[in-house]
């Protein structure tokens, strides 16, 4: 648009060069590019890549475009739209490999915040908000299943109610964790909570601890003026015969002058209605938050958000899709699911090892597929895996048989020479034939297999009593037991 300047200058005055540009450097008179006819004269000073970018714009002057290749364009247009590509992970460096199963580990505590438990963690804390602002005490009790964030979103909380007080000007609460798991009796948790307070005012020691808190929230004069935020961690430990310290402990937020919150954590969802029925008539029955399981897409959502801080990606989607999926299916106990993801991570560090290959790849489905089947095994998967090596082998050397011949029974002795070749393709010195019958009797009073009679004992017929598809899954992830169920039919 044109300038003031511009309207007021004469064409004649516009065409006279002015004196600087006769003495102007070569690079200056490159940037005074002519101009067009009825375009201002100050519009052409703003061609250079470094000037206004509002020069031009008017109806009759346009923008001019920068000589650029095609790759830098792209790079102006689109840098900002696709994402840089992560660097690739080397699984063989001890410092990433260190990384990764310190992000996957449950008690590391993300940096950047938890995610999915915002409305409960809101819940708690607008709780929290209104006993100190109106310097009254409250009791909350806080139920989920295991692993769904319970302790961790309660610290996230006592960590946030301490800076909302400082912001507003408050007296910070003072706090105080107890995991009822190191008590060594129940009672212990009133000492612990009155030697909060006694740095303040002592009390005489004739009385038991809980009588000293007791007295000390009954009395004006000595009720402490800064409030006191409890965190009772596995509160269910302290269920007893009577339910006494329950009820004592809860009672502690009824007083006058009490300055006392208090947070129950605890496993059991019904606790508040099945053991505390007697807090209601005392109008001191705890409000409840439940956290529910995590859900598939909140669990892959977690495991994601905890990868983030690594530089290179790990997983492959799909693997991370399917360890939501299982433990979301069997309990959604987020705990559960990082066990898994570092598993799987162990079980390509083992292959890793075994590989000679340079080029490195990432966690993939069949990795995440051994670990799920290491922590979801039926008992029988179980009890295999207890068993002494030897007697692996034979259910090895049993489970071979059959699936090469398709057999339903066999001998002894076939059975003999299949766990002795077996033995002698692992190196592992085999056993003699009284011991090896020995092993077969011992398998059959545990049901593994069932013997028949027969004076030889080459001759006995043997008979698998469980599915092959259990020995198979019992050792998907072993290499050496792998190895002895890919051996031929001798």
């Amino acid at each position: 648009m044109p300038t003031l300047r511009s309207a007021t200058m004469s064409p004649v005055q516009a065409a006279t060069p002015s004196p600087t540009t006769a003495t102007t450097p070569r690079s200056a008179k490159r940037r005074l590019t002519p101009r067009r006819a009825g375009e201002s004269p100050d519009s052409a000073q703003f061609t250079a890549p470094h000037m206004s970018p509002l020069a031009g714009a008017g109806p009759t002057g346009t923008p001019k475009m920068l000589s650029a290749s095609p790759k830098s364009s792209r790079k102006r247009l689109y840098g900002d739209l696709v994402a840089a590509e992560k660097p690739k992970w080397n699984p063989r460096d001890p410092a990433q490999m260190q990384a990764v199963k310190e992000a996957l580990h449950v008690a590391t505590v993300p940096s950047c915040g938890l995610v999915c438990r915002d409305d409960e963690q809101r819940c708690v804390f607008e709780f929290c908000k209104a006993c100190v602002e109106q310097e009254r005490a409250g009791s909350l009790y806080v139920c989920g299943c295991p692993g769904t964030g319970k302790t961790l979103s309660i610290n996230k909380v006592k960590e946030r109610v301490a800076r909302w007080a400082e912001e507003m000007g408050m007296e910070t609460p003072d706090d105080l964790s107890i995991n009822c798991t190191n008590l060594g009796n129940t009672s212990d948790i009133f000492s612990k909570i009155l030697a909060k307070f006694q740095g303040r005012k002592k009390a005489s020691g004739k009385l038991s601890p809980l009588q000293q808190l007791q007295s000390m929230f009954s009395n004006k004069e000595s009720a402490p003026r800064r409030m006191l935020l409890v965190v009772v961690d596995e509160m269910d430990y302290l269920i007893t015969r009577d339910r006494a310290v329950l009820h004592d402990l809860f009672m502690l937020t009824t007083h006058q002058f009490s300055r006392f919150i208090l947070i129950g954590i605890a496993n059991a969802i019904d606790l508040a209605y099945r053991f505390l029925p007697k807090l209601e008539s005392l109008n001191c029955k705890p409000d409840v938050i439940t956290f529910r399981a995590y859900s598939k897409d909140q669990i892959s959502n977690i495991i994601n958000h905890r990868l983030k801080v690594l530089e290179y990606d790990v997983f492959e989607p799909l693997a991370i899709e399917f360890c939501a999926r299982k433990v979301a299916a069997a309990s959604g106990d987020m705990r559960k699911a990082l066990g898994v993801c570092r598993s799987a991570v162990e079980v390509f560090e083992s292959r890793l090892q075994d590989s000679s290959d340079k080029v490195f790849g990432v966690v993939t489905f069949d990795h995440m597929d051994i670990a799920l089947s290491k922590v979801f095994k039926p008992v029988v998967v179980n009890s295999i895996l207890c068993l002494p090596q030897h007697q692996q082998m034979v259910l090895c050397a049993l489970a071979n048989t059959f699936q090469h011949c398709k057999k339903k029974a066999t001998t002894l002795g076939e059975l003999n020479k299949s766990y002795i070749e077996i033995c002698r393709s692992s190196q592992v010195p085999a056993v003699g034939m009284l011991e090896f019958s020995n092993m077969c009797m011992i398998l059959s009073d545990q049901g593994y297999l069932k013997l028949g009679q027969s004076k030889d004992d080459k001759l006995r017929r043997v008979t698998l009593q469980i599915d092959i598809s259990d020995i198979t899954f019992a050792f998907k992830g072993s290499r050496f037991f792998q190895k002895c169920l890919d051996q031929p039919k001798f």
